[in-house]
């Protein structure tokens, strides 16, 4: 194995409560390096500020474009879907093409997704600008991560996984707030054409800048297994959007038949990782999952992840319904949380690297639990302040609790894995996304349309509806907290769990799977 791939040293202990040796000085990163992750957390920021801003904007599209609600909302699934399905191949594309090709395709499909979006002239071109730009979106966010993982010493990467947290939890925060003041102002159109040139400013400079972080495998694909993940993974996230579709207006594809293409198809993909990952040659390595302490960070990451984006389209749709309010205003309700996540991002970096990571997710997490119930009293007369403080304390405690996952889950896997990791991590972030949403919408719709064919006016049982949403989505929060109780800094010995020899052993017998070459500049 050569030094590059080498565990980094852990000064930590495993008892969270020690603070970490002071860095010796030469763990400092260099400029390089310091670009490098510069430029990858402002791209992902704007790609992922992308995924949110049409939450608001699906009513205006659907009347502009004139199409019907069912329809209009592929704008955000196809997006979604697109995502589940090319982020399970991140971990294969990081180790085979490289820092900078990969970053320079990832921002060029985004970039062009989005000017085709900004001059799509009806909805099939922009539906097709949408996928484009989920395609670079999806490579985006596990590159930064494995690049962190690679550079930064352990002992620094919590303060690096804040600023992640900044990006994966404020760019969504900030996009209905992003998009009601250009829907207010500008008109539609304007939500790419204002993204466009700051997206090809970054490639440009990325393009210029960027140079190789750690090292290329040079391995044969599995074509085999990219169909596989194609409808495994593509048919789970299809049947999760099509059940909230199903429960709103009865239409589309039946869910069953979406859900057993995914189910069969994903245990086809993990039995053919298993088998090929034992000769270096798996498109998603899940020796990853040997960890405990990632296993747990993924479970709870899940269940806060499908919070956080469950409540950021229902919160919305009940702003505009039922409270009246205009795009501008409902966008300006997640604005405070966006930012307090930014400022504390950070901070719970720091605490993380002295304290490790209970004494963060312990809290954030019964702060989630503890805004989600106050959204179980929302009602007609629900003033906008109870909605805004709500949503600032989501976002306080997700930011205390994203970071300690993200840091303690990818620094439990074996260093060679870490871009199997991140890509394992933004798979299950868009499969709980999935998930949260339909749950959401489906208890909602189903509640609601229950009670206006009782007779209950529609505000009142829309209100109805989101109050039962939130006591699931409380209870649930029951189990994040239970999760992160058994969080812990893993010893340096767990993530040594695949013997070098025997990765050795496999090259040496398959030289054409796993020969190992410089990353190009």
């Amino acid at each position: 194995m050569t030094a590059a791939n080498q565990p980094v040293s852990d000064p930590a202990v495993s008892d969270p409560a020690v603070p970490s040796d002071p860095a010796p000085a030469d763990d400092r990163l260099s400029r390089e390096n310091l670009v490098v992750i510069g430029v990858l957390l402002v791209a992902s920021f704007v790609v992922i500020l992308n995924e949110t801003v049409m939450s608001i904007a699906i009513p205006v599209l659907q009347r502009d474009l004139g199409v019907p609600p069912s329809v209009g909302q592929w704008l955000t699934t196809a997006f979604m879907l697109t995502m589940a399905v090319v982020i399970p191949l991140t971990g294969f594309l990081i180790q085979r093409a490289g820092t900078r090709t990969l970053f320079v395709f990832a921002m060029s499909a985004f970039t062009a997704g989005t000017v085709i979006a900004f001059a799509a002239p009806g909805f099939e071109v922009l539906l097709g600008a949408r996928v484009i730009q989920a395609i670079g979106t999806a490579i985006m966010l596990p590159l930064l991560m494995t690049t962190i993982m690679t550079v930064v010493p352990e002992h620094r990467r919590g303060v690096m996984m804040g600023n992640i947290s900044v990006v994966i939890a404020v760019a969504p925060a900030l996009g209905p707030t992003v998009s009601g003041f250009i829907l207010d102002h500008f008109g539609w159109r304007w939500i790419f054409g204002f993204v466009a040139p700051i997206a090809l400013a970054a490639l440009i400079v990325g393009g210029v800048l960027i140079r190789p972080v750690g090292e290329r495998i040079k391995s044969p694909i599995d074509y085999v297994s990219v169909p596989l993940a194609i409808l495994g993974f593509g048919g789970l996230v299809y049947g999760l959007a099509g059940i909230g579709e199903s429960a709103e207006d009865g239409s589309g594809v039946p869910v069953w038949i979406p859900f057993t293409v995914g189910v069969l198809a994903l245990a086809a993909f993990i039995g053919r990782q298993l088998a090929l990952q034992r000769h270096d040659r798996a498109l998603l390595d899940l020796r990853v999952f040997r960890s405990g302490q990632f296993s747990l960070a993924m479970g709870a990451m899940v269940v806060a992840m499908g919070t956080m984006l469950g409540t950021f389209i229902v919160v919305p749709y009940f702003a505009q319904t039922v409270l009246q309010l205009d795009p501008l205003t409902t966008g300006l309700l997640t604005l405070p949380g966006g930012l307090i996540m930014g400022l504390a991002g950070p901070i719970v970096g720091r605490i993380y690297d002295l304290r490790g990571p209970r004494i963060l997710a312990v809290p954030g997490a019964i702060i989630v639990s503890a805004a989600v119930w106050m959204l179980v009293f929302v009602s007609p007369s629900t003033s906008v302040w109870w909605l805004l403080g709500a949503n600032a304390m989501l976002c306080l405690g997700l930011a205390a609790t994203f970071t300690p996952l993200m840091t303690l889950g990818l620094g439990s896997v074996e260093p060679r894995l870490y871009s199997h990791g991140s890509a394992v991590l933004g798979t299950f972030q868009q499969v709980a996304g999935a998930a949260g949403t339909a749950l959401f919408i489906t208890v909602m719709t189903v509640v609601s349309t229950a009670d206006q064919d009782a007779g209950v006016a529609e505000t009142e049982a829309i209100s109805h509806g989101v109050q039962r949403v939130f006591t699931v989505a409380g209870f649930l929060s029951f189990a994040l907290i239970v999760i992160v109780l058994f969080l812990r800094r893993p010893d340096a010995d767990e993530r040594q769990e695949i013997p070098a020899p025997v990765a050795a052993e496999t090259r040496a017998d398959a030289s054409d799977v796993d020969l190992r070459e410089p990353d190009p500049v």
